[in-house]
Formats: C-alpha cells, structure tokens, sequence
C-alpha cells in the first residue's frame, strides 16, 4: 500500500515543513484507554489501510479491530522485550513503501510504552514518521484532577525500591510542575506514604483509577487526608497519581496571599465554609487548612480585632 497524503515531512537535519508525502510511513496510534467509543474515526481509517500493525500484545489489538469490524490485518508483536531486534526490520518495512502502523495495549505509543528506539532509528534512517492522536491515562487524569495543567511533567512508573527510587522522589517534592504517576492497584498506598514523606501532609493529590471505564473514579484531597483514605481502599485497575507542585513562595509568603483572600470575601458576608473552599480550590492549599485560617479570622472579625 502507499500512502499519499499532506502531511508534516520530515527529514534528518532539516526543520518540519508542510509537504506531501508519498510512499511507506510508521504511523503511532492513539487507542482507546479503556472505553472502545474513544477510538477515532482516523485511527480505524489508518489501522484499516495499514499492511502492518505493530503492537504490544497482538490478542489485545485483535479484539479492538474486531470490535471496529476490521480483518485480514497483519499482527507484528513489538513490545519492551523485543523493540531493539525489531526495529531495523519494522523499519525496513516502512522504508520499502509500506505503511506500518504502531499501537500500545491502550492509550499513546512511547508513553510509559514501548516504540522510542524504534521512532529514533526510523529518523535515522530518514524514514517517514506520523502520528494519529488519541486517549492516554496521563492527560486524562491530569485535567480531571483540577490541579494545575498549565506546567506538568509525566514521571510515569517510578522505580519499586532502592537509590533510583528515591532520587526520583526527591526530584519531584522539589518541581513546583504537577507531577502525574503511574502505579500498580497494589503499591498506590507505599507511594502515597513515600510522597507524604517527602512533601508533607498539605501537598495536593489525585487518585484516578479506571478512567473512562463503568467504574471510573477520583478522590482528591492533600496527602495527609489521602493516607486515610487510601487505607480503606481495595483498588483496583489501572490508577494514576496527580500530584501538585511544590510552591514557589515561602510558607510566609503563601500564608499571607491565603490570609488576604479569605479576608476579602469573609469581608463580604461569605461564610466560614463557602470562603476556605473557594480560596483551597483558587490555590491549591488543603481546605483543612484554609478552613482553620478562615474560622481563625472570623473569630477576630466577631470580636472586633
């Protein structure tokens, strides 16, 4: 098959250009992460035209194309285990004018998944490189934690034990971007432990697991609630992690801009409650905390101080 089409093209050493691009193509595409209605109109079009899809797990990709109604595809299994020996021959694939299309079990190719070592040798090799966007668990729990999205980092699965493990963490109580993780059902609560540890109790977290699934589901709160609440928990499915960055002020400085805000609307007949929730959820503080600084205020407020 050949793919003639306008795209982005792309050449070893030069700047991206709109050109049209005639000829083979590796093309990552974006799966559903859970709910089969997530899946686009172009990925079907692309996994249909496809001489070759490469995937993770071929039973899994199997099932979504015969859920989309698509047959006679070619399967090639690429996944952690197998990527380096694979890739000179995928791409040489590519490179004789096929159109190879590469998906992860769910969610996007290279993230958290397999697919870099072979995207980097396709570049190469001068090889036509495309992508068809689509869901992942990363941005998905990210805007619906409500934490701040406009910096972020994806830290992906850190690593179970030892020195790696804990420069990791290190790092991330120190970046002031919302850190999202990736965990197992089973070891949600060690890291919640291990991030309380290392950034304290009044640092903002979200939990979400089974995302766009029946059962999908996010709690939120800071650390020191989170550690409670986790206990009670029996998770399963895939879970992410949103934490908040760590504050750019000084505590004093932050305590203050928490105490003007409250002010303000306390000032303005606002209840204890209304006010705290309002000033947690504009920046980012616990709402136990907000909620003992404003009750705190209304005290003086009422005593005439």
């Amino acid at each position: 098959m050949r793919i003639d089409k306008v795209g982005v093209g792309r050449e070893v050493g030069a700047s991206n250009a709109v050109a049209t691009h005639t000829g083979g193509a590796i093309i990552l595409v974006g799966t559903p992460i859970g709910n089969l209605g997530d899946v686009s109109v172009r990925a079907l079009d692309t996994l249909s035209q496809a001489d070759i899809i490469c995937c993770e797990d071929t039973r899994r990709t199997r099932k979504l194309l015969s859920h989309a109604g698509i047959t006679g595809k070619r399967l090639v299994a690429l996944h952690e285990h197998n990527e380096r020996e694979r890739a000179g021959e995928i791409v040489g694939w590519a490179l004789q004018g096929n159109s190879v299309a590469v998906v992860s079990d769910a969610g996007m190719p290279l993230l958290s998944d397999p697919g870099a070592f072979l995207v980097d040798l396709a570049y190469a090799g001068n090889c036509y490189v495309s992508v068809v966007p689509g869901p992942d668990a990363a941005t998905a729990a990210l805007v619906l934690s409500g934490l701040d999205a406009r910096r972020y980092c994806v830290e992906g699965f850190l690593p179970r034990k030892g020195k790696e493990r804990q420069l990791r963490l290190d790092a991330i109580a120190r970046d002031s971007r919302t850190t999202v993780i990736f965990e197992a059902p089973g070891r949600v609560a060690s890291t919640l432990n291990d991030l309380l540890a290392i950034c304290g109790t009044n640092r903002m977290v979200a939990v979400a697991r089974e995302l766009t699934k029946l059962h999908e589901e996010v709690w939120r709160g800071d650390l020191g609630s989170a550690i409670d609440w986790v206990a009670g928990q029996a998770l399963v499915g895939e879970v992410v992690i949103v934490l908040g960055g760590a504050s750019t002020m000084t505590d004093e400085a932050e305590e203050g801009q928490v105490r003007k805000a409250l002010e303000n609307l306390l000032s303005t007949g606002k209840g204890v409650s209304a006010a705290a929730a309002e000033v947690a959820e504009w920046m980012g503080v616990p709402k136990r905390k907000a909620y003992s600084m404003a009750l705190e205020m209304q005290r003086l407020l009422e005593a005439g101080g």
